[in-house]
């Protein structure tokens, strides 16, 4: 699939890190390092521009080793990039670590992964076929 973008950074375009890899990596694109303090967030440019295909989004999602190295992830995640917007995409980073972490422009901070949806139309009923687990909410299915 052919995915138009523009690269406006002095980085390179997002790229899968291996042959197996569902998620690009996006990088940031900073005028200066960007310190972020235990329990701050902020919202970090990339410079890449995307439009994606009709019946494709891109998801945003935090990068496994700086979670576990550093406590940074990503709120509102996965974040949605639906088909028709086409501003600078942006990551909205939280350092839930007790130290401070300084985002360099270049370093890796999120993965995009490019996924393909299905539009829902509702079907109003009265009453919902029944299931093995039927309405047991958070817990009902046990603890393993």
């Amino acid at each position: 699939m052919k995915v138009k973008i523009i690269n406006q950074s002095n980085n390179p375009l997002p790229e899968y890190a291996t042959a197996g890899a569902a998620g690009m990596d996006l990088r940031a694109f900073v005028e200066a390092p960007i310190l972020l303090k235990p329990m701050a967030r902020a919202l970090i440019p990339t410079g890449i521009y995307i439009q994606l295909p009709s019946g494709y989004e891109a998801q945003i999602r935090p990068r496994s080793g700086l979670a576990i190295k550093h406590g940074i992830t990503l709120l509102n995640t996965p974040g949605t990039i639906d088909e028709d917007y086409t501003g600078e995409i942006k990551i909205i980073m939280i350092n839930l670590s007790d130290t401070d972490f300084v985002i360099e422009s270049g370093e890796r901070i999120a993965q995009m992964v490019i996924a393909r949806y299905e539009k829902a139309e509702w079907q109003a009923v009265q009453t919902l076929e029944d299931t093995a687990r039927g309405s047991g909410g958070f817990g009902s299915t046990g603890k393993t």
